[in-house]
């Protein structure tokens, strides 16, 4: 193997050989958790005066699916990470694979530095995506955002090629893209051979961008266990879409927020999400598991959210059991540019979520003048300013 030119060593190359919302499981989880959520204030004084506004330019991301021969060839937890990642960073998660197919193989290669944490080639390169430690420390990310990107950890390795990819001319310029990754021609040629084997036929209109009126959805990606945006339940039946980037609440229906058509498909899916949730009263039975809980609280309505869109895996949910308090450094400091967490530990334990400029939130008296000002639970708040009860800690989704 010839020393890289930037980035990583390249191994020798291989052949290529319903119902509106779903029902609800009926026995609630019987374990009791320590959460303190706001369900209602007596009182809240004056509103800061910050929107939950959208920049402008952020539009959908489009794509393919995956080819016959990339479902036979890449083992499936791989390859979904690579189109979570393409997502996130709006670049071919084609692209990606084929990246991740010269380098390792998948991760299969029996060289060590391609799996083994600590072990690097001679060239200092390590992880599927074979980073060098340099490259790495100023692109390297965490997936989920829970601690230090690790460069031999398969999501924090394909997230940060991603990012790396979008920081070197991608999508515009995949060929400057992928030679700035590796500086050769034959690199970039076999990467978009790969490219070109694993991409599928082009997502339909409705996949890509949405489309205006109802459609019905299914196949989102979800977390990642294997499980599905719809295999809970086999059909989330009629979604009700708007055009632009914004989620409007429905003017017939208050528990229903309509999807936003030029949204990146993770941010509908937080929407759907969302609106699954609606029918649900306060209650902590949503700990450690939100699936099909009989009530959330404001962190396992959060908690489901990322879950049920594929941002955080139900695995790691289920296992930390994640509260207010944890979501005060979860994530990327800062507003998001589709979906904003604030989080607080004082006077008491909250947190909600902005998903494209419409709150998902349990707390309601004071802080909304919407149709659902009166419930609690888990319900959509029109209110478009922060309340000032509290010092608020801002993150987001990582590339969200």
């Amino acid at each position: 193997m010839s020393a890289p030119a930037s980035v990583l060593q390249p191994p020798v190359v291989r052949a290529a050989g319903a119902a509106r919302r779903p029902l609800r499981v009926a026995v609630a989880l019987a374990i009791a958790v320590g959460a303190s959520c706001i369900v209602m204030l007596a009182a809240v004084s004056a509103l800061l005066g910050i929107a939950f506004g959208l920049p402008s330019g952020a539009g959908a991301l489009g794509g393919s699916n995956p080819s016959p021969a990339a479902v036979a060839d890449i083992p499936s937890r791989y390859l979904r990470l690579y189109e979570r990642a393409g997502a996130r960073y709006g670049v071919d998660w084609a692209i990606l694979a084929g990246i991740g197919k010269v380098e390792c193989d998948h991760g299969r290669d029996p060289d060590p530095s391609c799996a083994r944490e600590g072990a690097v080639n001679s060239a200092g390169a390590a992880g599927p995506m074979q980073f060098l430690a340099s490259t790495f420390s100023t692109y390297g990310v965490s997936a989920e955002g829970t601690g230090p990107p690790d460069r031999w950890n398969p999501a924090d390795a394909i997230f940060s090629a991603a990012n790396y990819l979008r920081a070197s001319g991608a999508p515009a310029n995949y060929e400057k893209a992928i030679f700035a990754y590796n500086h050769a021609r034959w690199y970039v040629a076999e990467v978009e051979h790969w490219g070109s084997v694993y991409r599928g036929a082009a997502r339909s209109g409705a996949e890509a961008e949405g489309t205006a009126g109802e459609i019905e959805l299914s196949g989102i990606a979800g977390a990642g266990d294997g499980e599905t945006f719809t295999e809970d339940w086999p059909q989330v039946g009629p979604v009700q879409m708007v055009t632009g980037t914004r989620a409007l609440l429905s003017q017939h229906d208050g528990h229903i927020a309509l999807v936003p058509a030029q949204a990146p498909m993770v941010v509908q899916a937080m929407v759907i999400a969302g609106n699954e949730l609606q029918d649900l009263p306060y209650g902590t039975a949503g700990h450690p598991d939100p699936r099909g809980a009989t009530s959330e609280d404001c962190s396992s309505t959060v908690n489901y959210v990322l879950y049920r869109s594929g941002v955080r895996a139900i695995d790691e949910i289920v296992h930390d059991n994640p509260l207010a308090q944890d979501y005060v450094n979860w994530g990327d400091p800062g507003p998001g540019r589709w979906v904003t967490i604030y989080a607080t530990t004082a006077p008491t334990d909250h947190v909600f979520i902005v998903i494209a400029g419409l709150r998902l939130d349990t707390s309601h008296n004071g802080t909304d003048i919407g149709p659902n000002r009166t419930e609690d639970g888990p319900r959509w708040r029109i209110l478009d300013q922060i309340p000032t009860w509290a010092h608020w800690s801002v993150r987001h989704p990582l590339g969200l």
